[in-house]
């Protein structure tokens, strides 16, 4: 949907005045003005409901909730799960993107190898999924979900410049994300945060491509959230010394590709958290293992000039979880989190793990057993329907047979005969008590005459 974008001097004023006012702003820095964002944005206003919509809602969460929890989705159905199962927030993650579910349609690590409007065609797979569960629970006429659960996006190292970061951020929002994170390493030497060989830029190149971001939210008019993530905490090495800031760290040497080897560490990943607090709504360290020590040092650090503002952990499969900590720890892990202000955890890989290993122990035990593998899955289908209230067992309904017998039949005034539910297997052979399928709708009489 579009509307008319002409703007005035008198809507750039209220618009600035919002960010001044408006709560939702507090503490957030903008190097530019009201005008600059109209210049740019053109003369047609184009809504991105979605995006918007997950904004508001992620934004409303982290005011209200002790904190959110999140699992990555790799697939549609992964994140109609997730928000079935009771989560309120989906993390798109650019690994689980890079090893499959890109563009290329490779496995890759995660080294950016991927091409770079893969993370927005991901987020706008599992939209579509969203919206599709969304659709088949209302044509039953039970609104009881709320589908649309706001995604958090990696927006890795921008791909690129700040041109790049502009562009990437446009369509992540173009996608419905509702939450983009970028990072300070360098684009083209990017790897996964728990992998060796990490580059950083300099501190103000990581600014501007928070700027970049902002900017981009800002011309497109929606309140997408960011977040900032640093990797200096296990860092060692720095493509230039032209931030002030960043020479405190610099050892000294220099690699064979030129670059100013750094003393990493949670001061380092510190100081670049506090450059990029005012650009940002939520700040992220990645560390090299989960400890409440080092998580506590770093939220202090944080909030002893900027108190309050919301932090990130990612709560990573890359940890041996129970090498390094007790099951007492573990279990009230996510808690004292919390209690130091971290808003948003998340795990960043858990659709990778869950899908492969599902597989695989499915795929085991049916080489071992054959169908009787098969029916135990299905057995289990059936408990977590009847325990949980799991639907995907019922496969034909899950997808939306039951919705398009419904397109049908209004389509044709009743009168339909191809529709595909009733009479199919699943009608037959698997209980229908808890819903209606909406193929047996009911046509008004205006429509049938």
């Amino acid at each position: 949907m579009t509307s008319n974008g002409n703007s005035s001097n008198g809507n750039s004023s209220h618009q600035q005045n919002d960010w001044a006012t408006n709560p939702r702003w507090n503490g957030i820095t903008r190097p530019y003005s009201q005008a600059d964002v109209e210049k740019l944005r053109g003369s047609v206003r184009v809504e991105h409901t979605l995006a918007k919509l997950g904004a508001e809602r992620l934004w409303k969460l982290l005011q209200e909730e002790e904190f959110v929890r999140a699992l990555g989705a790799t697939t549609g159905n992964q994140a109609v799960q997730q928000v079935k199962a009771g989560l309120k927030a989906i993390y798109v993650s650019g690994w689980q993107v890079a090893a499959d579910a890109n563009n290329a349609g490779q496995m890759y690590p995660d080294q950016s190898l991927y091409p770079a409007d893969s993370v927005p065609n991901l987020i706008r797979r599992i939209n579509q999924a969203l919206m599709r569960a969304d659709q088949v629970h209302h044509a039953e006429g039970n609104d009881e979900t709320y589908w649309f659960a706001p995604m958090v996006a990696d927006a890795e190292a921008g791909f690129g410049g700040n041109l790049n970061a502009f562009e990437l951020m446009k369509a992540m929002i173009e996608a419905g994300a509702a939450c983009v994170h970028f990072e300070d390493q360098l684009s083209s030497a990017k790897k996964c945060g728990h992998l060796a060989g990490k580059v950083l830029v300099p501190t103000v190149e990581a600014i501007h491509k928070l700027v970049a971001a902002r900017l981009a939210a800002d011309v497109m008019g929606v309140p997408t959230l960011i977040l900032a993530r640093t990797d200096a905490d296990s860092a060692t090495l720095l493509t230039s010394d032209i931030d002030p800031r960043d020479r405190e760290f610099i050892t000294g040497e220099r690699t064979a590709e030129g670059f100013f080897r750094i003393s990493g560490g949670i001061e380092s990943a510190i100081a670049r958290g506090l450059a990029y607090a005012p650009y940002v709504d939520l700040i992220w360290c990645e560390t090299s293992k989960p400890d409440l020590a080092e998580a506590r040092e770093f939220a202090e650090g944080i909030h002893a000039k900027y108190p309050g503002k919301m932090l990130a952990y990612n709560c990573s499969p890359s940890f041996n979880w129970k090498k390094n900590l007790d099951d007492a720890t573990i279990a009230r892990f996510q808690d004292e989190l919390a209690s130091m202000g971290y808003k948003f955890q998340f795990i960043t890989l858990a659709g990778f793990h869950a899908l492969n290993l599902t597989m695989f122990e499915l795929a085991r035990t049916y080489r071992q057993s054959g169908m009787t593998a098969y029916c135990e899955l299905q057995e289990k289908e059936f408990e977590s329907e009847r325990a949980h209230d799991y639907e995907a067992v019922k496969h034909q309904r899950f997808v939306g047979t039951g919705y398009f017998d419904a397109v049908q039949q209004v389509i044709t005034s009743g009168t339909a005969s191809t529709t595909a539910m009733e009479g199919s297997t699943e009608a037959a052979q698997f209980s229908q008590a808890k819903a209606t399928s909406p193929a047996t709708v009911t046509v008004s009489s205006a429509a049938a005459d």
